[in-house]
């Protein structure tokens, strides 16, 4: 099975000129990468389409605090690896 992710504002090439990280691959890679490491670390979550969604649309209190914080501090940094090119 194949997990895809958009992640919004992530175009194809970053500021500066660069394609993508600093190993030479694209925004898309990076972008397929960090979102499949993220599914890994939470099998049970429905990601969707969307990182941005999993912030926008969360419902504050429809998990235990702990978890809470936990889940959208993942998403976060998983988006913000993204958007770094990392």
């Amino acid at each position: 099975m194949t997990v895809r992710f958009r992640v919004r504002g992530l175009g194809g090439s970053r500021p500066g000129g660069g394609a993508g990280g600093s190993s030479g691959r694209g925004a898309a890679d990076v972008a397929g990468q960090v979102c499949s490491e993220l599914a890994v670390d939470l099998p049970d979550e429905d990601l969707g389409e969307y990182l941005y969604d999993c912030i926008d649309l969360y419902r504050m209190g429809s998990k235990p605090r702990c978890e809470e914080v936990e889940y959208l501090g993942m998403v976060q940094d998983a988006i913000d690896r993204i958007e770094g090119g990392e």
